[in-house]
């Protein structure tokens, strides 16, 4: 009798753990993610000179105009729609990505898991130079940052209204994505994207932004967050439905 009293109360303390478990318990994918943008700005900052920096940023930056036809599509044409989104233009828009990238980021691996994350970063960061290159066709100015790719974390959050389920050891956003309709008609949903456009406009107006090298570009956070909002319908696991028998349903259940 004690035996069995007491573990149902180490059960119960197992699961109110897994239920406390933080949105911070980074995903692998995520952790990489966030040393490569840290290692990169690193290098930048200490290891290159100043011309050094900037002939790199002038390669590996998204520059619309680089794609106007009067310049020969190179290697670094064709890359810079991704790599941009590993520059920062200084250690306070660095720390404010990966923050962001920390807490959305992981849930949204651990959801759709490592293969499908780093397919949606890429998904994004594309949709946020697109729509950023269609408003700017003509701008020689150098585009950094992840903002894209979180902007379309905040996106897919949306699709499933910031729910997280913590009960299994990865956090995880939790049930099956929500219509536009239904995204719209949740309170979470509305209060957590009304935060990120006050943000979106601060960044606009100039708080928050990059040194003279590179420009965080708000058009690039809205194309992001479209990308991750229409395109996680395309890449997620829908774990709302329950399991089948080859998934080990438990007998009796």
């Amino acid at each position: 009798m004690d035996d069995t009293v007491e573990k149902d109360g180490n059960r119960e303390e197992q699961q109110a753990a897994r239920t406390r478990e933080p949105v911070f318990n980074l995903a692998g994918s995520v952790l990489a993610l966030i040393i490569a943008c840290v290692a990169i700005h690193l290098f930048r900052m200490y290891l290159l000179t100043s011309s050094q920096d900037s002939g790199l940023v002038l390669r590996l930056a998204f520059i619309p105009l680089r794609y106007s036809g009067e310049y020969a599509i190179d290697i670094y044409a064709l890359v810079s729609p991704l790599t941009y989104s590993f520059l920062h233009g200084n250690f306070l828009h660095l720390g404010i990505n990966m923050i962001w990238l920390a807490a959305f980021g992981s849930p949204l691996a651990n959801r759709i898991e490592t293969g499908r994350f780093l397919l949606f970063w890429c998904l994004t960061v594309l949709a946020a130079v697109l729509l950023h290159y269609l408003l700017h066709p003509l701008d020689m100015t150098p585009v950094v940052g992840a903002s894209g790719a979180i902007s379309g974390m905040m996106g897919a959050a949306a699709r499933f209204a910031f729910r997280i389920d913590r009960r299994e050891a990865k956090a995880a956003f939790d049930g099956p994505l929500l219509s536009m309709a239904e995204v719209v008609r949740s309170r979470n949903a509305m209060v957590f994207l009304g935060v990120w456009l006050l943000i979106n406009l601060a960044t606009g107006l100039g708080f928050g932004g990059s040194d003279a090298i590179g420009q965080i570009a708000w058009e690039a956070h809205i194309g992001g967050f479209l990308g991750g909002f229409f395109g996680i319908a395309l890449l997620d696991r829908d774990r709302s439905k329950p399991p089948t028998a080859d998934e080990g349903t438990p007998p009796g259940t």
